[in-house]
């Protein structure tokens, strides 16, 4: 069982490997906007401002990317998931935040803080999962777009409707641009119009659709597949599959055949064919050896 402790900074290590952390980047007195949990080498990280339908203030991104980011180069820790606490996963930007009274260089730092947490999340060593129920917009779905896995429930939805209030959704357009078809990225964009799970299954935007009751348990099963595997293997295969997926394809083989053998040298690559060839289970060393 979980033993929660509040921490204002840093972790806390339960005896059976458990770390809980709290994290408020609030005023005092007021709940965290994100609560992180791990156990097993999962993370799961939860978006705690529902009132707010979890809107991504710089506040909030500055938590989310302080929870992603702890202890990241850690062994144990395996796989990440966001999820959300509320019916809305996230409604993006807060707009409040972008009125003229802010002013340009708050408006900068709050785009540029969002696209340092999109690309942090493809470039850490573990994999990225969104678990998404209700409502993913905006930056919302820029969130869900740059996951490295996203698995949502029948009912979510997801939409770039920045356009219906003068603001055209140009940063979550990198991201879902890259995770749909051309055409169905700019039909989102133009229109602002939702679409379905279904829908976003179909496109790519997503890798699996369950029934709401059944998406805790289907993340998870993705999360507890992936801690089977060496993770030091899992993130030399992360990052090359980014690195290569925008070169020619020339130049994508010829970095991959490069990165195999860089696989096969190490511990955990060397460990898992003599596994198989003795028909027994590997055992993983998780180091970058």
């Amino acid at each position: 069982m979980a033993v929660r402790i509040t921490c204002r900074l840093g972790s806390c290590r339960a005896a059976a490997g458990l770390l809980v952390r709290f994290r408020s980047t609030g005023l005092p007195g007021h709940k965290p906007l994100t609560v992180c949990l791990q156990e097993d080498g999962v993370r799961k990280i939860l978006l705690n401002n529902p009132e707010q339908r979890n809107a991504l203030s710089l506040s909030m991104l500055h938590a989310l990317q302080s929870d992603i980011l702890h202890e990241v180069n850690d062994r144990h820790l395996r796989v990440i998931i966001i999820a959300a606490e509320g019916p809305v996963f996230s409604s993006g930007h807060n707009l409040k935040e972008l009125t003229p009274a802010h002013g340009k260089d708050h408006h900068a730092e709050v785009f540029n803080t969002c696209a340092k947490l999109m690309t942090t999340i493809q470039s850490l060593p573990v994999p990225v999962i969104a678990q998404v129920h209700g409502l993913a917009t905006a930056a919302g779905c820029q969130l869900v777009a740059s996951c490295d896995v996203a698995v949502a429930s029948d009912s979510a939805r997801f939409a770039t409707p920045g356009v219906n209030v003068g603001l055209f959704c140009s940063t979550p357009a990198v991201a879902l641009g890259r995770a749909v078809p051309r055409k169905v990225a700019l039909e989102m964009l133009l229109t602002g119009e939702p679409i379905s799970a279904k829908d976003a299954l179909l496109h790519g935007l997503v890798s699996k659709v369950v029934r709401a009751e059944d998406l805790e348990t289907e993340t998870m099963k993705i999360a507890r597949k992936i801690c089977q595997a060496s993770r030091s293997v899992i993130a030399l295969g992360k990052a090359t599959f980014y690195k290569q997926i925008n070169q020619t394809i020339d130049d994508a083989y010829k970095l991959t055949a490069e990165v195999m053998v860089q696989n096969l040298g190490l511990k955990d690559g060397q460990e898992g064919i003599e596994a198989f060839s003795q028909k027994r289970k590997p055992v993983w060393t998780n180091s970058s050896d």
